[in-house]
């Protein structure tokens, strides 16, 4: 496995014990499991880690949105997310001028992906992996993105289970891996 510079994409930032850190904890962590790579086909690259964090940030946001007293926290997860990314952009030697302009790149992309998720979301499992096969696949293998489909389904399922408030305390909010 690669190692690549985005800290945050490599590992959760560590000491956070907020809401807030812990969720978005959980995702990173969750995003940077190797079954992805190896099990499900997902490119080991900065744009595959990337969407993998937006994937499970857009599932975290989705349930949290569907909880009027959770708009907040879903705010303050995107807002951790945007400063996350910026860090990461800074740390990887973008300059000043440049990092508006990159941020705007991944809030589009976030955007994108999280409409293109919700719409093939309801459907149905083929219109969802042809939206994860597009964005995290670059429209090069609708059979791994089939496999990824049904693990997001069943992680929108579990997630939806959860009590939003507390999310935080919850050891696995997501589907189990299966590698195949």
């Amino acid at each position: 496995m690669t190692i690549w510079p985005f800290k945050s994409l490599v590992r959760p930032r560590p000491g956070s014990e907020n809401t807030i850190g812990t969720i978005y904890g959980m995702i990173v962590t969750r995003a940077r499991e190797p079954a992805f790579y190896d099990g499900y086909g997902v490119p080991d690259t900065v744009d595959g880690r990337f969407d993998l964090v937006v994937l499970h940030l857009w599932m975290v946001l989705r349930r949290l949105g569907a909880d009027m007293d959770s708009r907040k926290l879903a705010q303050g997860l995107f807002d951790r997310f945007c400063s996350d990314m910026d860090a990461n952009l800074r740390e990887m030697g973008v300059g000043d001028m440049a990092v508006p302009k990159r941020m705007q790149a991944f809030g589009q992309a976030f955007y994108g992906r999280s409409a293109a998720y919700d719409a093939a979301l309801t459907e149905g499992r083929e219109a969802l992996a042809r939206a994860l096969d597009k964005n995290v696949f670059n429209g090069r293998n609708f059979e791994r993105a089939l496999h990824l489909a049904d693990y997001v389904e069943a992680s929108v399922a579990k997630l939806a289970a959860v009590d939003a408030a507390v999310l935080a305390d919850e050891r696995q909010p997501f589907a189990a891996l299966d590698t195949q």
